[in-house]
């Protein structure tokens, strides 16, 4: 896996590519000199863990032939502050379900995801309680 990472103007906004040629744009907040033109760094960890267990919740569910009409999930994450640096301490995704899905089928899978298949849970972890709400219809 590989990522570049290309400054596009005189502060703080960057073009990441992956190697599929996908972009996303990020920028430094205004406290610091940037313009808020993109998703801050530790924002897209927020996305990253969001969008890796959407993906292993919605592959559980169509095998289950759960019908999901529309699927979204809210990340919040609160920081702590250490040293130069601050940690996510605690994260909470908010899934949102809509259609014909069985409630304990999709807390097991967003249980499943979080303890055992999203590479991105796993890796915060250590430093991190995550956990889970879930909305449906």
């Amino acid at each position: 896996m590989k990522i570049s990472i290309n400054r596009t103007d005189s502060d703080f906004q960057m073009e990441a590519v992956n190697e599929d040629g996908n972009k996303i744009i990020m920028d430094g907040a205004a406290a610091i000199g940037g313009h808020n033109s993109g998703f801050r760094p530790m924002q897209l960890l927020l996305a990253a863990v969001g969008g890796c267990s959407a993906i292993d919740v919605i592959i559980i569910l169509k095998k289950q032939k759960q019908e999901i009409e529309s699927f979204e999930v809210e990340v919040e994450g609160e920081r702590e502050k250490k040293e130069e640096y601050s940690l996510f301490r605690q994260i909470c995704l908010h899934f949102k379900i809509t259609g014909k899905v069985n409630k304990e089928k999709a807390e097991r899978a967003i249980k499943l995801s979080l303890e055992k298949y999203c590479s991105v849970s796993k890796t915060l972890e250590p430093t991190s309680e995550i956990t889970f709400k879930l909305t449906i219809n």
